[in-house]
């Protein structure tokens, strides 16, 4: 019989970087001083053994709150809905159930970005992940929360940055279309002030210049309710538009839905491609042409690193891949 090994203790590091539990405690927290050979006897030996803190344990003995908050920004309440929120929240709370901590949903107006104070205010709250980032957030982050944030977006020298890449994922649809002739090709943008929108419109720009083809861009904002009235824009404005790129898969779908509604075939006359490969994208007919966007780890690596404690590398970036279906 295999007797399961018992996971590594704050007492196992001590003894193996030579020091007192308090002196482990106080470099893995973070808190007080030690000197550097120490901070790095104890770190090297944490990584050796794999040690992992409790964050529910660390979070009580510290007063600094037993829940995750997920912040995201958006200019109105709407934005909570989206789906790609409920799988964030969804994988925050299963880094946090070992622990025994709670995981809560923030709307942050992005016209009021203060509003992160009065969650440092809050001695509930163990760490913050912020989703739909700004400079403008990134900037407000009072001093007490500092080392308890994580962003899914941009980052700082402060606040490690999760994301996906983008830009090679739009790269990577756009020269799919091409590859299979279609040359007059038009983009769904997403909000100007996420950095995530500009790099997947930088990316389309420049493979469109590469290819000495012409832009095409019309607003959009992730949503299929936009991504329908987007498609009316293109076919007004360009009427011999082959194929469309959506910012993501529910604007691809809403763009899908509307050119069907006007006679217009999918792929035949225009190619649809999407962004996020959501579940419903192989399912819709036709099955969506996407990009993969891993938000489940993305979310996992964010939230861990927000309870962690201790220093992440600053910009983590997750690679995104073409799936080729039916629509485009």
């Amino acid at each position: 019989m295999t007797t399961a090994r018992r996971p590594p203790t704050l007492e196992d590091v001590a003894a193996a970087a030579g020091v007192s539990r308090a002196t482990a405690s106080r470099v893995l927290a973070g808190t007080g001083y030690a000197a550097p050979v120490t901070r790095d006897r104890v770190t090297a030996a944490a990584d050796r053994l794999g040690y992992v803190p409790n964050p529910a344990a660390r979070a009580l003995v510290r007063g600094s709150g037993v829940r995750l908050v997920v912040v995201v920004a958006g200019a109105d309440a709407t934005v909570l809905d989206d789906p790609y929120v409920d799988r964030v929240v969804g994988a925050a709370a299963r880094v946090c159930a070992p622990y025994g901590l709670g995981v809560a949903l923030h709307w942050l107006p992005t016209r009021e970005p203060a509003g992160l104070r009065r969650l440092a205010e809050d001695r509930s709250v163990g760490g913050l992940v912020l989703v739909n980032t700004t400079e403008a957030m990134l900037a407000a982050i009072p001093r007490a929360l500092r080392g308890r944030v994580a962003s899914i977006g941009i980052g700082s020298a402060l606040v490690p940055s999760f994301d996906v890449d983008n830009g090679g994922g739009t790269a990577a649809t756009v020269r799919h279309l091409y590859a299979t002739g279609r040359r007059r090709i038009a983009m769904v943008t997403g909000p100007h002030w996420l950095s995530c929108a500009g790099r997947s419109v930088g990316a389309y720009r420049q493979v469109m210049s590469d290819a000495g083809l012409p832009v095409r861009l019309v607003p959009g904002d992730f949503t299929a309710r936009r991504g329908r009235a987007a498609a009316d824009e293109v076919l007004a404005r360009w009427p011999d538009t082959d194929a469309i790129v959506g910012i993501s898969d529910a604007t691809a779908l809403g763009v899908i839905d509307r050119l069907r509604g006007a006679g217009v075939g999918v792929p035949g006359d225009v190619a649809v491609t999407g962004f996020d490969d959501i579940p419903l994208a192989a399912m819709t007919t036709p099955a969506l042409t996407t990009a993969t966007h891993p938000v489940a780890q993305i979310a996992t690596a964010a939230a861990t690193a927000a309870l962690a404690g201790r220093p992440a590398p600053p910009v983590t970036v997750f690679p995104s891949r073409l799936v080729r279906r039916a629509s485009g």
